[in-house]
């Protein structure tokens, strides 16, 4: 943060009765968030990201129009409120519902459009006044209830910065994207399951590896990543849950410590959080090959109902937790990764969580 404070974000459906981008505190010691302010100024902020410098917050509205805006972040003497960076500006596709910052744009995957549109970043941290490109997916889907055709549900930097990286629930892929004169350009699409319905992805520190989180399974699959080619390739596909799920089971989110021992999922209807250690042969190398390099350890209750988001920093894990309305914080314990309730903060319709 500019002010050297710590805060977290919290997005909100509004049309659920959300407030809209929530402001907190983040204390040090225990991770608790303290609210500090809201602003709800635009329609359904469902997912937030900061940029690399921690002073601009960007926001999706995930409406049938579809948008992006920027919101300055305070900095000392300037109060906790957000200050809007300029008007929304259109995504030119239905439902934006991720976004990332990416190669001087912020980048959304659009659910409802089945896209990834970019739209330029100003030396001051705001938006142009209008997207650069739109790259639209094409291609069927084996999905019933509206999922058939593609659904963008995610997009991210890799770590190198070379690429961006979507998740598509509907043609169960991931897609890699560079940049063409500011517009999305696809250098590859990777083929996973079918029927798995990926969702979310999350690379390993390491830089060489990326799990990604199934939706209509409750599985997540273990692949190699390589930056050089920007090439994914599955290795195995394990379960994030110990058994048969009694009822609905729908995984929503991952994570990976910053130290690469543990990845953390949530799964919605379940509603609990899964512990998964990366495992390490006798020379301290991670596993590469096959369900070895990931083992389930435990499982905890989210917290709430219906955990949408996780996010990891400094040791605590942050869930947004929809249908229930609460964000809560759990402290990790660093030699088993297994999360210890922490409290809650009351936040109807809660989408996300951003910390900085």
């Amino acid at each position: 943060m500019t002010d050297g404070r710590r805060r977290a974000f919290i997005g909100s459906f509004t049309a659920a009765g959300g407030p809209g981008i929530v402001t907190t505190a983040v204390a040090p010691e225990d991770g608790a968030l303290t609210v500090l302010g809201t602003l709800k100024d635009l329609p359904d902020p469902s997912c937030l990201t900061l940029s690399p410098d921690g002073g601009t917050l960007y926001a999706v509205s995930e409406t049938a129009e579809g948008a992006v805006a920027a919101y300055r972040v305070p900095g000392t003497g300037a109060g906790d409120v957000l200050e809007p960076g300029g008007p929304p500006v259109p995504v030119h596709a239905n439902g934006p519902t991720h976004l990332c910052v990416f190669a001087g744009h912020v980048l959304t995957a659009n659910y409802g459009s089945g896209s990834v549109t970019a739209v330029p970043v100003r030396a001051d941290g705001g938006l142009g006044r209008s997207a650069s490109g739109v790259f639209r997916h094409t291609g069927p889907g084996p999905h019933p209830q509206g999922r058939q055709g593609s659904r963008a549900h995610q997009i991210l930097p890799d770590p190198s910065g070379r690429w961006a990286v979507g998740v598509d629930l509907g043609t169960d892929s991931v897609r890699v994207y560079d940049l063409a004169d500011g517009a999305p350009e696809q250098h590859r699409e990777v083929a996973l399951r079918p029927g798995s319905g990926p969702r979310h992805l999350a690379f390993h520190p390491d830089g060489t590896r990326a799990y990604v989180l199934n939706e209509l399974s409750p599985t997540l699959v273990v692949c190699r990543w390589d930056a050089a080619e920007g090439a994914l390739r599955p290795l195995a596909e394990i379960p994030v849950l110990p058994g048969t799920p009694a009822g609905d089971a729908y995984p929503s989110d991952v994570a990976v410590s910053p130290d690469g021992r543990f990845v953390w999922t949530a799964t919605r209807g379940e509603d609990v959080l899964s512990v998964l250690a990366v495992e390490t042969d006798a020379e301290g190398a991670a596993g590469t090959d096959g369900a070895a390099g990931l083992r389930l350890t435990a499982t905890v209750p989210c917290g709430g109902h219906w955990p949408r988001a996780l996010t990891e920093s400094r040791g605590f894990l942050y869930v947004a937790n929809e249908r229930s309305g609460d964000v809560t914080w759990f402290a990790v314990d660093p030699d088993t990764g297994v999360p210890r309730r922490g409290g809650a903060i009351p936040v109807a319709a809660a989408s996300c969580v951003v910390v900085g």
